[in-house]
């Protein structure tokens, strides 16, 4: 096949060297850093363009062998959070534009951008460098309008345009799921042919099941405990406050729980969430579950698998996910996982197999599912075997197979529209 020798990776609003979990950080990073590294180890090379977000950062950094992440100056740094880029996204393409040009004629194979944003960009630079562009969403402005947690603030306008931009102009769109693929079909009116699905991996040489009680050590938490845990961004969309108040509930209509239940939060603010950082504490104090929850920062790759094994469950409450990687990680660490019922989570989790999956975000429910899975020794241990072997079938390797059938076919989808 006719792979791509090089490929663009643009990313504007996050970068793969910071920490997912916080800020704009979360599963597109893992993605871009995963994805890139594998495509390298066949042969590809990968530039990835980001916004330098920080004085003092080096112009290019190597990542991985065969895989360099280039900080664009866009004018301004801290203080950013994705509603103010569009603003600086004339820059950013300048800049953009001015590392092509420092390249080779033909440098570049193929464009492939992560978020509306990055689309914006790579549909410039695609005009400029007459490289396919393939576009990943992530996640689809509509679709989280449509499923807004209470107190959350909608997508702008902006946004939406500039997604249907995309979807009319990209060679290639990339879905997470066949939901995702639909959302876009239904919501976008995209071409059927032109969106592929890819579904996202995880590494399973590092993410695996391991010692719980010296996991726990490490974390403070004692081996007696019941632990339910929740990583991801803290904001309204993931749902951290429908675990604490499924908890609370769970204490009051199973009380041989109360004494053993440990909520574990890892994550820091963003988005929204940085409007009343200390929301989800204070909530823990009304619930009077003080005692009851720990609160972690966002933690790196070694410590955050030490993190699964310590846990008895993980929680993803969210409103909306593209795909749900916290999901599929903790399965691949034998955690079975309780989920909302929505996106791709209908993928990562395989109901009453793996885990269980939750219909809306009724309190109720979710404490009745956290209970029933959670005090039932045996089930849970079948569980956590399934969980293995659910997250078995989502890999990296397998993920960029199929990302390189997708570029193979937009540079032939080039080659026909170029002549």
């Amino acid at each position: 096949m006719n792979y791509p020798r090089r490929v663009a990776m643009i990313t504007v609003h996050t970068s793969p060297l910071e920490q997912p979990g916080a800020g704009d950080a979360g599963g597109l990073n893992v993605y871009v850093a995963e994805t890139a590294k594998r495509l390298a180890e066949r042969d590809v090379e990968v530039d990835i363009l980001t916004r330098k977000a920080k004085a003092g950062l080096p112009a290019m950094v190597q990542l991985f062998p065969g895989v360099n992440v280039h900080h664009v100056d866009s004018g301004a740094l801290e203080g950013l959070d994705k509603n103010d880029l569009p603003a600086t996204l004339c820059n950013f393409t300048a800049g953009v534009l001015r590392y092509g040009a420092r390249m080779p004629e033909n440098h570049i194979d193929l464009i492939h951008s992560h978020y509306w944003l990055s689309g914006q960009v790579g549909w410039v630079a695609r005009e400029r460098w007459l490289a396919p562009l393939v576009h990943s969403m992530h996640t689809l402005g509509k679709i989280k309008n449509l499923l807004l947690s209470e107190g959350d603030i909608p997508e702008p306008n902006l946004r939406i345009v500039g997604e249907q931009q995309l979807v009319d102009t990209a060679d290639l769109l990339i879905a997470n799921t066949a939901i995702e693929q639909n959302e876009l079909i239904e919501h976008y009116h995209a071409d059927k042919e032109k969106v592929k699905v890819v579904y996202p991996g995880v590494d399973n040489l590092h993410f695996t099941p391991g010692d719980k009680v010296s996991s726990r050590k490490h974390f403070g938490i004692d081996s007696n405990d019941l632990v339910i845990t929740f990583v991801g961004r803290i904001q309204p969309l993931k749902g951290p406050e429908v675990l604490l108040r499924a908890a609370a509930e769970m204490m009051s209509i199973k009380p041989e729980s109360a004494d053993r239940l440990k909520i574990v939060i890892c994550g820091a603010p963003s988005g929204t969430g940085t409007k009343d950082p200390e929301r989800l504490k204070h909530l823990a104090n009304e619930l009077g579950l003080t005692q009851r929850v720990k609160f972690l920062p966002p933690q790196n790759r070694d410590y955050l698998v030490l993190l699964y094994r310590a846990s008895d469950l993980v929680a993803v409450p969210s409103y909306t996910e593209s795909f749900g990687l916290v999901a599929v990680e903790a399965q691949a660490c034998g955690i079975p996982v309780v989920a909302a019922k929505v996106g791709g989570l209908n993928y990562a989790v395989k109901d009453q197999n793996s885990g269980l999956l939750v219909t809306g975000h009724n309190t109720t429910a979710w404490a009745n599912s956290l209970a029933d899975l959670l005090l039932d020794t045996e089930k849970r241990s079948q569980f956590s075997k399934n969980a293995i072997a659910q997250a078995a079938d989502f890999t990296w390797d397998k993920t960029v197979d199929q990302l390189l059938a997708v570029y193979h076919h937009a540079m032939k989808l080039a080659v026909v529209a170029n002549r």
